[in-house]
């Protein structure tokens, strides 16, 4: 038979003391568990927090720090002009838009009636033309243009003439004419020619 008595509030010290316990060792379990996680995420993302890699880098970098905020700027989203639904792959922000694959680009075009023209192909504000032999750039740079991003018009092409000869041909060219080249080179033999002479002459000086 047990001997112990109850306290003031009716508990038996041993009871108590076990309860103190297991409170002490559930908070000591819940920090240790805390304070894992913690550290796990950080091994796991190290660039994470305000001490994080990208944070250390936009502090020292005003440049970077501006294209980060050019990477989160907002896109407003393009809608079906059958349904009103909006592709799930269509960009919410700059970023987004810049890590479209080109099977999510092609399926945009689709979605959209820019792949195949069609009676609804024309009724968007910037409708575009889908050829087969694409690439990815050119891809992302029709969507972009179709969603409406700036700088993303199509490029001209500016082509260069080749300089046209100065002069007649060399067939029809006569016998006493020179090009610049060898009116340059005459001048320079004539300067080269001159200067010996003047170095004889001086040379000479004392026994003429």
């Amino acid at each position: 038979m047990s001997t112990s008595r109850p306290n003031a509030r009716g508990r038996s010290p041993s009871r108590s003391g076990r309860g103190r316990n297991a409170s002490s060792g559930t908070s000591t379990r819940a920090r240790a568990s805390t304070s894992t996680g913690t550290s796990t995420s950080a091994r796991t993302n190290p660039s994470a927090g305000p001490g994080g890699i990208i944070a250390r880098r936009a502090a020292r970098s005003p440049a970077f720090r501006e294209k980060l905020r050019q990477m989160a700027l907002d896109l407003q989203p393009l809608v079906q002009v059958t349904t009103g639904h909006v592709h799930p792959s269509f960009p919410r922000t700059l970023l987004s838009f810049w890590l479209l694959t080109e099977p999510e680009l092609d399926e945009m075009a689709r979605f959209y009636h820019q792949r195949t023209p069609g009676p609804h192909s024309a009724k968007y504000p910037c409708p575009i033309t889908w050829g087969p032999n694409l690439t990815l750039d050119e891809k992302r740079r029709k969507i972009g243009k179709f969603i409406g991003l700036r700088g993303c018009l199509t490029p001209i092409a500016v082509r260069s003439s080749p300089p046209k000869p100065v002069g007649p041909s060399a067939a029809l060219r006569p016998s006493w004419f020179k090009t610049e080249e060898q009116i340059e080179e005459d001048a320079r033999k004539a300067r080269v020619a001159a200067d010996e002479d003047d170095a004889m002459k001086k040379k000479l000086h004392w026994y003429v």
